[in-house]
């Protein structure tokens, strides 16, 4: 990969009128191009036999979101892969900036991927919620964001996490532990690069100029000194969504220079909002949304009411000409979570074809997400504060 003028690799894409992309903001007026990210990212589409290698190393068939392309991007997976095959270690890491007092679906994405992988590969996992950087960029509260941090935990620990191999910690409780780490981080990124990767302004507060580091800082094993003791540098893997990238560009070029591996990254789409795919689900719009809070009588009500249908205006015309699968929503969410290969074929060549009609793939799409929303509460409800201390405590993994 070549270094741009800043010295940094792949220059962030100056953004355009019809597509934004950053961690704050992602639009688009016709859809999200993803292969543009992707060649002006400068990251690698997953391919079949990346996929294959992925099937055959873990002896688990690849997750359906892996097959369907929803996680489409990476950068130095086959590294990974080769470490693993060789019986090198390597830890995942991802996160969440908790601002609402519940995940909604597009929140759940990359922690359902990161357990998909996990148990796959049987590795450490550390989560990092960025409490500061939701009180940096948003006008919340300390005792507001106490609160969205220990909810947004009790979600996340319900997607199942082995407790024996994983750590979840909020910035504003460890930050200490990582400080050298983000020294050495910050020394070796200017000013004017931030601004160029992250286009901030001399109005921004001065805790945005030095946010991106602490992000960047558990991409490296040495953040974590109870987990990985002396070991010399594990390679790290991050799942995330596409839009998370510039932090990594960032890291990935001072790894190097910190004698540290450069972190390797998976790319997840975006999950659309139920108004269309203009933009992601957002935690700042209810509507734009289905939280895990949700009950079946709201789901049903958003689904019917928000979700952009592909179909036509008529049943007739339904009928005689099928919907448009690439902008229905409903279809959309059916592609991420409805698991079965057959079923998805099935629906979409009937609603395709003008055998099935708006109302009709709306109420198979209720029935599933209220099924998974339920299950979701049900395992949520068993998260005791007990068990958010004991994920949160700093002590060694299963490592």
């Amino acid at each position: 990969m070549s270094a741009n003028e800043n010295g940094l690799e792949n220059v962030p894409p100056v953004p355009e009128d019809d597509q934004v992309v950053n961690p704050w903001e992602v639009t688009s007026k016709g859809g999200i191009d993803y292969m543009k990210l992707v060649a002006t990212f400068g990251s690698s589409l997953i391919d079949p036999e990346l996929i294959a290698r992925f099937e055959k190393l873990t002896g688990k068939k690849a997750h359906h979101w892996l097959r369907r392309g929803i996680f489409f991007s990476h950068r130095d997976l086959r590294e990974i892969l080769d470490a693993y095959e060789s019986g090198k270690p390597f830890y995942l890491y991802t996160g969440r900036g908790p601002s609402s007092d519940s995940l909604h679906f597009g929140h759940l994405l990359p922690f359902l991927f990161t357990k998909y992988l996990q148990d796959a590969f049987n590795v450490p996992l550390v989560i990092q919620m960025t409490d500061d950087e939701k009180m940096l960029w948003k006008d919340i509260s300390p005792e507001e964001m106490k609160r969205f941090l220990i909810e947004n935990v009790r979600d996340i620990i319900a997607v199942g996490f082995d407790i024996s191999k994983t750590f979840i910690f909020s910035n504003l409780d460890y930050l200490g532990n990582m400080y050298p780490i983000i020294l050495k981080i910050q020394k070796c990124v200017l000013a004017n690069q931030v601004k160029h990767i992250f286009g901030f302004q001399d109005s921004d507060n001065i805790g945005k100029f030095g946010f991106p580091a602490i992000q960047a800082a558990p991409s490296f094993s040495a953040a974590f000194p109870h987990i990985f003791g002396d070991k010399v540098p594990v390679r790290c893997l991050i799942p995330c969504a596409i839009d998370q990238d510039p932090y990594f560009r960032m890291t990935r070029d001072v790894a190097p220079r910190l004698g540290y591996f450069k972190p390797a990254l998976i790319h997840s789409k975006f999950f659309p909002a139920l108004q269309g795919y203009q933009t992601k689900m957002s935690a700042s719009d209810a509507n734009s949304a289905i939280y895990l809070t949700d009950t079946p009588a709201q789901i049903k009500s958003k689904i019917n009411k928000y979700a952009f249908s592909g179909g036509r205006d008529t049943a007739e015309e339904q009928r005689k000409l099928g919907a448009n699968l690439e902008i229905d929503i409903s279809y959309q969410y059916l592609s991420f979570f409805l698991e079965s290969d057959e079923e998805l074929a099935t629906i979409a060549h009937k609603y395709s074809t003008g055998l099935m009609l708006t109302g009709e793939i709306k109420q198979v799409l209720i029935q599933l997400l209220s099924s998974l929303v339920q299950r979701h509460q049900e395992a949520r409800a068993a998260v005791t504060n007990e068990v958010v201390q004991a994920f949160m405590t700093v002590r060694k993994l299963n490592f």
